[in-house]
């Protein structure tokens, strides 16, 4: 007598392409990120297979050189255009040479990233410049949110958002390329920090 998760094994396994067909057919039609666990789950599929499967799925479309890429991005998978085709998509689907962020956002951005959860006045602090219509147009993007007050009647806290992790590209802000390389030394960095505390 078979179960659920034995009806699902045999749905994925009947596909014709198998496990990798069933992967696929999925990917294709999410909207974000789905998780190992979850495509484990919803084809009754071991979590240690799915994961096999979309690694090779990933390799396959990267050595045949595909126009599309399987990427682990924001907790999950999902299929992307190639970066290097972005501009190609650009002109079919009609987006707007205005749909790029500015550098003022970009560089608010990652001020925002690296250093989250944040108040703006702490973003302007480094920035140098008024922040508030950058991170208007951010939260606008979703590609930062409010995360609540710095302690009783302080500012709003901004942080990323999954949507940003998407964009870049990357799992979780662990992967966010180190600062290091580029900052000045420990004594430089201590003053600057001295500098913002005293700063609004």
């Amino acid at each position: 007598m078979s179960g659920p998760d034995q009806d699902h094994d045999d749905d994925a396994a009947a596909l014709p392409g198998g496990l990798r067909a069933a992967l696929e057919a999925v990917l294709m039609v999410v909207d974000a990120p789905v998780s190992t666990d979850d495509l484990a789950d919803g084809l009754g599929v071991p979590a240690e297979e799915v994961g096999r499967e979309l690694a090779a799925l990933a390799d396959s479309y990267r050595e045949q050189q595909r126009g599309f890429e399987l990427r682990a991005a924001a907790g999950g998978w999902r299929i992307w255009s190639r970066p290097d085709a972005a501009h190609l998509v650009a002109r079919f689907t009609g987006e707007a040479a205005s749909a790029r962020l500015s550098k003022a956002a970009l560089e608010t951005l990652a001020v925002i990233a690296y250093t989250q959860p944040v108040t703006r006045a702490r973003v302007a602090a480094v920035r140098g410049v008024d922040v508030d219509s950058v991170v208007r147009t951010l939260l606008t993007r979703g590609l930062v949110t409010e995360a609540g007050k710095e302690g009783p009647g302080g500012g709003t806290l901004y942080r990323t958002t999954t949507a940003f992790l998407e964009k870049i590209g990357v799992d979780s802000l662990e992967d966010l390329p180190p600062l290091a390389p580029h900052l000045p030394d420990d004594t430089e960095i201590d003053a600057l920090l001295d500098a913002l505390d005293d700063g609004p």
